[in-house]
């Protein structure tokens, strides 16, 4: 298949290497961030070799986020990017001590997975992009409210993982005795799950790494606390929690995708 064959990708790589990288827009809403507190030494063996993850007294963050997009596609289309599309997607990722030998030093994500409901979407991503190889689900639900948020994906007969998430928005915006341990306050915690620059990715096809930074402006104003009254994952078998889990929302966000490249 197309999607996966190694030597169109060698080929994509070695024609947009020398062109400009085309930055992507979307107008982001209703972000559904749902975060445990894992074991770290079960995260590090996900890790490609060389990479650092964060961790303090043996626990790392692991976040799972669910949105929608709003008309992902080229900034260059302007107002025609209405047009566009807005599917679902759900990122996977751990986060990095340090950018990786080649990048420059900002705040790091590793992706895990990346799943999406959209198949010209997902195939999309396949073709032309290292940085966010993509699970087609065979079902996807999001749902928003005032008082509460429910997202959820069924596998089918693919590789997208399952999740089934519930939550409801509340006032509290405290932590629990582990999360505050490693974060402080609330907002700090935010901060640093929601908050980051750039991402990594491992392109199995040659053992490198691809890098691409992102411009995710986050209000930390406007983020609302979550209760999270079923927060099943099916990558928690192999990231045992050692908490239980931290959810929040974010309403709106404009995203920009910047770059991508190898390391």
């Amino acid at each position: 298949m197309l999607a996966n064959s190694t030597r169109f990708a060698h080929m994509r790589q070695a024609v947009m290497a020398r062109l400009p990288f085309l930055t992507l827009h979307s107008d982001v809403r209703d972000v559904v961030y749902v975060n445990w507190l894992v074991d770290a030494h079960a995260a590090q063996q996900l890790m490609p070799a060389g990479v650092t993850l964060w961790q303090r007294d043996g626990k790392t963050p692991f976040t799972v986020l669910t949105y929608r997009h709003g008309h992902f596609g080229p900034a260059l289309l302007g107002p025609l990017r209405r047009l566009l599309p807005s599917p679902l997607q759900s990122n996977w990722r751990l986060y990095l001590e340090h950018t990786p030998p080649g990048a420059p030093a900002m705040p790091c994500v590793y992706f895990l997975k990346n799943i999406m409901d959209s198949l010209p979407h997902a195939l999309g991503t396949r073709l032309f992009s290292d940085i966010l190889p993509t699970h087609l689900a065979a079902n996807m639900m999001h749902a928003v409210t005032a008082t509460q948020a429910r997202c959820t994906i069924a596998p089918g007969a693919g590789s997208a993982p399952m999740l089934d998430i519930q939550a409801h928005i509340v006032e509290d915006k405290t932590l629990d005795a582990d999360w505050q341990h490693l974060f402080g306050n609330w907002r700090d915690a935010v901060a640093f799950l929601a908050c980051q620059d750039a991402a990594i990715a491992a392109v199995p096809r040659n053992g490198r790494l691809a890098f691409g930074e992102i411009d995710l402006p986050v209000d930390l104003d406007q983020v609302q606390a979550l209760t999270a009254s079923r927060a099943d994952c099916g990558l928690l078998a192999q990231l045992p929690p050692v908490s239980t889990p931290l959810a929040f929302l974010v309403p709106n966000v404009s995203f920009k995708a910047l770059s991508e490249r190898l390391l």
